[in-house]
């Protein structure tokens, strides 16, 4: 599995570098302007030099070049300055934002830890109930159970989360005024009493996205355990005395679990740019509102960044899930 590993890794290498040139086509070719939103009292030579200072003179290849060697070598050198108290990346020139002339992974650091808590709890939370209702709905198949875990999948996959955060909102905390209708980014949990109100406004959110999460995986999660408990194996297994709960907590579900883990690692990425929506309609001053907001401004570098950042993610689980086949299915092997 090592030599399997690093080959994904080698070959990751050009597949991750080819995406972040299209990436930048991508974003080249796109209409507008990063100055379009200077007022047209500026004079054109001070426009000029703005232009130059962004260094939006330059030829494309030239600023795509300038971006890799930021991105891969300077940004590295500052974090390890940063942990280390060294001075590898001293003068040395980041990636710098058009919008507010920070850089970029700066920015990213500092919104990180609200998309983690909220989205991330969201998705940890989707899985650990999806699962079990997936596999009480094959096994108790057409049940009332069954019936209710696919009505409300099928609410909760098709609604968008925008019409149910606004839903939440005006029921939770307009009219009965449990929870906050806004995220507020500036609490600190300090004590007992930050902790809990910390967690007041993280119910809404988390629990929009938490159902629409739930929603697809419980439906992977039924059908693999229906295609396997018609299976000859879980037969022969039942026909040789072993229990109700081994067979379908042992060998039904581990098999059932192999196509489920490319749902849930695939789903990861979506942590940091998947909930684009519902940090908009609670304010969470997240990776999703940032990307947003970078978008209408034309802010290149951001959007530039935070889209290879979510294109590194979809390779690296991938990557994840593939091992994980191997772990689960020890007919699986790489070497």
């Amino acid at each position: 599995m090592f030599q399997y590993t690093l080959r994904r890794l080698l070959i990751a290498i050009p597949t991750l570098l080819i995406i972040s040139l299209v990436i930048f086509l991508l974003l080249e070719a796109a209409p507008g302007d990063p100055l379009g939103q200077v007022p047209l009292t500026v004079p054109p030579e001070v426009k000029a030099k703005m232009r130059t200072a962004l260094g939006l003179d330059a030829a494309w290849y030239v600023r795509y070049f300038l971006w890799l060697k930021q991105m891969f070598f300077i940004e590295p050198m500052h974090l390890i300055d940063t942990l280390f108290g060294t001075d590898l990346a001293q003068g040395a020139q980041r990636v710098i934002s058009f919008q507010s002339r920070q850089p970029v992974m700066d920015i990213i650091a500092e919104r990180l830890p609200q998309t983690l808590t909220v989205v991330g709890s969201a998705y940890v939370v989707g899985v650990l109930i999806a699962v079990p209702i997936g596999i009480i709905s094959a096994y108790r198949q057409y049940s009332w159970f069954d019936n209710l875990g696919t009505f409300i999948s099928m609410v909760g996959f098709s609604v968008p989360t925008f019409f149910t955060g606004v839903a939440l909102i005006i029921i939770f905390a307009v009219k009965l005024k449990w929870f906050p209708s806004v995220y507020d980014t500036t609490l600190q949990v300090t004590d007992w009493a930050s902790f809990k109100e910390q967690l007041r406004q993280m119910v809404m959110p988390v629990t929009v996205l938490a159902l629409y999460n739930a929603a697809q995986i419980s439906r992977f999660m039924r059908s693999s355990m229906l295609d396997n408990l018609g299976q000859d194996y879980v037969r022969t297994a039942r026909a040789k005395g072993l229990t109700e709960k081994v067979v379908v907590l042992v060998h039904v579900l581990r098999n059932s679990l192999i196509p489920v883990i490319t749902v849930i690692a695939l789903g990861v990425p979506q942590i940091f740019g998947g909930a684009i929506i519902t940090e908009q309609v609670f304010k969470v001053n997240g990776l999703g509102q940032q990307l947003i907001l970078s978008i209408h401004a034309n802010d290149l570098p951001m959007v530039m960044t935070l889209t290879f950042i979510f294109a590194t993610l979809i390779v690296t689980f991938n990557l994840i899930a593939d091992l994980l086949y191997g772990i689960l299915d020890p007919r699986i092997r790489y070497d």
